[in-house]
């Protein structure tokens, strides 16, 4: 497929987090270069968006001027979308021999569409473990003190229902990140032109995508066990009031008993 951005050298590739999910369905078919993932051009120089349904445009060869307008397009086919989005970048310098990640730009022998998707694919899901990092390590700070207070004071102070609800947050980020970002998955454009396999390697490595993913996964697991195990103390902790409680109404019913049994003997 023939595209206007192939007649340039040198361009910047922009990847922007805009919410938790991009609603595709209103785009036609017919205005796209391609649909796994949807692939549009935008400007009259040729500029390129990749569009992925977790909240992620990725963009190449775009001025600002019509990237703004563009974004500004989205916003009502996003949910949740973020007041601030995580945005990564990268240069791409074509015409060369080799094909890859050198110097924190990407090499390209020539510009095809297949090409662009697969660079599209992995800052999309770098930037999805950006995102997710930065709550893993915001869910950390609070959970270490409510640990730590388990450790020196044997007790904790969170309830079960806010201790469930961290547990839930850590589910949903897994369930993101699996279900929806499929960051594991190698990108479906793959299945079509193998021969690019190498390239995406080089972008694997170069956002060292599954470096993070593992580090991530050992986070939350870590979270999880330790929420749970701190939700498991409140409730035991809750069970033993309950059954002082329960132990306190059969030695007041006792009392009341031998009260009134005292009493028949009395009269």
């Amino acid at each position: 497929m023939q595209l206007k951005l192939q007649s340039r050298h040198d361009f910047k590739a922009r990847a922007l987090l805009l919410g938790d999910r991009l609603d595709l369905k209103f785009f036609k078919i017919a205005d796209c270069l391609a649909t796994t993932p949807l692939t549009l051009e935008i400007d009259a120089d040729g500029g390129i968006a990749v569009l992925f349904r977790y909240g992620v445009v990725v963009l190449f060869g775009v001025r600002s001027l019509e990237e703004a307008h563009f974004i500004e397009s989205l916003k009502s086919r996003l949910t949740n979308p973020y007041p601030a989005p995580e945005i990564e970048g990268m240069d791409i310098h074509t015409g060369r021999h080799s094909i890859g990640v050198h110097g924190g730009a990407v090499l390209l022998d020539q510009i095809t569409l297949e090409k662009l998707q697969i660079i599209a694919d992995a800052l999309s899901k770098s930037l999805v473990l950006t995102l997710y990092e930065k709550k893993v390590a915001e869910e950390f700070d609070k959970i270490e003190p409510l640990a730590q207070e388990l450790a020196v004071h044997g007790k904790v102070s969170a309830d079960s229902k806010k201790l469930l609800s961290k547990i839930g947050a850590m589910l949903l980020i897994e369930h993101r990140m699996v279900g929806r970002a499929e960051i594991g998955d190698k990108p479906e454009t793959l299945w079509d032109f193998p021969h690019l396999e190498k390239l995406y390697a080089s972008l694997e490595d170069e956002f060292e995508l599954k470096e993070r993913q593992a580090a991530l996964d050992r986070k939350l697991r870590l979270i999880s066990d330790t929420t749970q195990t701190l939700a498991d103390v409140w409730d035991n902790k809750q069970l033993h009031r309950l059954e002082w409680y329960v132990i306190g109404l059969i030695l007041f019913e006792i009392i009341i008993s031998l009260f009134e049994l005292g009493d028949k003997f009395i009269h």
